[in-house]
């Protein structure tokens, strides 16, 4: 191992892999990707349902299958990769220190950063559930990897909180291997996961979905014996006399995502409050120079395919910093407006090369709908939507010609058409 490189990349899951193909493609020849794990791939490695690569491949792959063909790609280029080890932090300086069984505590210096560390999932502990505290409470992920890669099953009478894609995977998942999957319930009046998933892993099995419900109550001494659920009303408040019980051994909390960016913040990375990833420029650089974020570290996504396009823009824009130097120059803010829950990328080049396709998530669910970017009383860009839901992230472009026209705050928002 040197101690010096071009491009340092941490985590090496589906966006470290692409975001390390693209830069090498484009100029970027050193370059080492730091993995905690044994093998790259991240959460890939545990989904083993298909359903992947259908936008990047045009075929339906599991998840080991999407990332294998990046690690050949990877391999194939002789990058360099270290796996079971754990970066410790980084500077302002993209010097980088981390930890292996191999080499210890070690420092190596780059010329840019890629911050691909992925998500975790929210725990039962940020929503204060009231009962005991009995074994049988998983998070969707862990119960995926019990299944999927140990070959444990997790219980058999299950009651899932929330409904992520994880959850909604894991219920059609374990009703496979013999499992009763009594409910999923949800305290928003919609779905967070995507609608193929519900109608693929619910629908297709007969399992209820209670949207505006929530868990009140977990009942058990060593192991969980049951749950109760209740509706909730616009404030989120459970309603009295609306229970439903059901006696099961295991509870599934998928209860949302966040960005993985403890490294982030310590170096002092400016974090988006809405995101809880870093503000980034529509290159993906983030406002310490030189470090860049992609993929899960950045937004949550709900494809694996957007993932990899948003991971090779990154690698793209770190091969021109480092052959370049600093590239932008004049840059204007984009913020969220009515009925949207965040934007990205929050800041954007005038003299951007190419086209920007700003990400955004709605607040509700909403039919007949105009998305808008405006500037002061100037319509930049719109488009119309028969449904969006907060599940399901959305586009739109902004064309070149029209970023020198913008002076001032972009902002985007959503209208319900008469």
């Amino acid at each position: 191992m040197k101690n010096n490189y071009d491009l340092v990349i941490i985590g090496g899951g589906p966006a470290g892999l692409a975001a390390a193909l693209s830069a090498y493609d484009n100029g970027a020849k050193d370059i080492l990707i730091i993995e905690r794990e044994n093998r790259t791939g991240g959460i890939l490695n545990q989904c083993i349902h298909n359903g992947f690569g259908l936008t990047r491949f045009k075929e339906s792959l599991s998840g080991p299958e999407y990332a294998a063909r990046f690690k050949t790609e990877v391999n194939k280029r002789g990058i360099e990769i270290l796996t079971e080890t754990t970066v410790l932090g980084f500077n302002k300086d993209k010097i980088v220190t981390a930890t292996s069984p191999v080499y210890g505590i070690f420092t190596v210096q780059a010329k840019a950063i890629i911050l691909a560390m992925g998500c975790r999932e929210r725990s039962r502990g940020a929503l204060n559930i009231p009962g005991s505290r009995p074994a049988g409470i998983y998070s969707a992920g862990t119960a995926q990897k019990y299944v999927n890669v140990k070959g444990y099953m997790p219980g058999k009478e299950v009651v899932i909180l929330g409904s992520g894609d994880i959850g909604l995977i894991m219920a059609r998942r374990m009703t496979l291997e013999g499992a009763k999957v009594h409910a999923v319930c949800e305290i928003m009046p919609y779905s967070s996961g995507l609608k193929r998933n519900i109608v693929q892993c619910l629908d297709d099995f007969g399992i209820p979905l209670y949207l505006n419900h929530t868990i009140t109550e977990i009942r058990g001494e060593g192991r969980v014996t049951g749950v109760t659920i209740s509706q909730v009303d616009e404030f989120k408040r459970p309603i009295p006399n609306t229970e439903k019980s059901f006696n099961c051994d295991t509870v599934l909390f998928s209860v949302g995502l966040i960005p993985e960016n403890e490294l982030a913040k310590s170096a002092g990375v400016p974090l988006s409050a809405r995101t809880r990833g870093a503000i980034v420029y529509q290159n993906r650089e983030t406002l310490t120079s030189g470090v860049f974020a992609c993929g899960n570290a950045l937004q949550v996504h709900d494809l694996v395919d957007f993932v990899s396009d948003e991971a090779e823009l990154a690698g793209r824009s770190a091969a021109e910093y480092i052959i370049k130097g600093a590239t932008i120059h004049d840059a204007f803010d984009c913020e969220n407006g009515a009925n949207i829950n965040y934007v990205l990328p929050q800041k954007i080049d005038k003299n951007a090369s190419e086209n920007v396709k700003l990400f955004f998530r709605v607040s509700n669910t909403f039919r007949n709908c105009t998305i808008k970017a405006v500037c002061g009383d100037k319509v930049i860009a719109t488009k119309k939507r028969l449904i969006a839901t907060p599940g399901e992230m959305e586009t739109l472009i902004i064309p070149t010609e029209k970023l020198k026209e913008i002076n001032g705050t972009l902002t985007l928002s959503l209208e319900v058409n008469e």
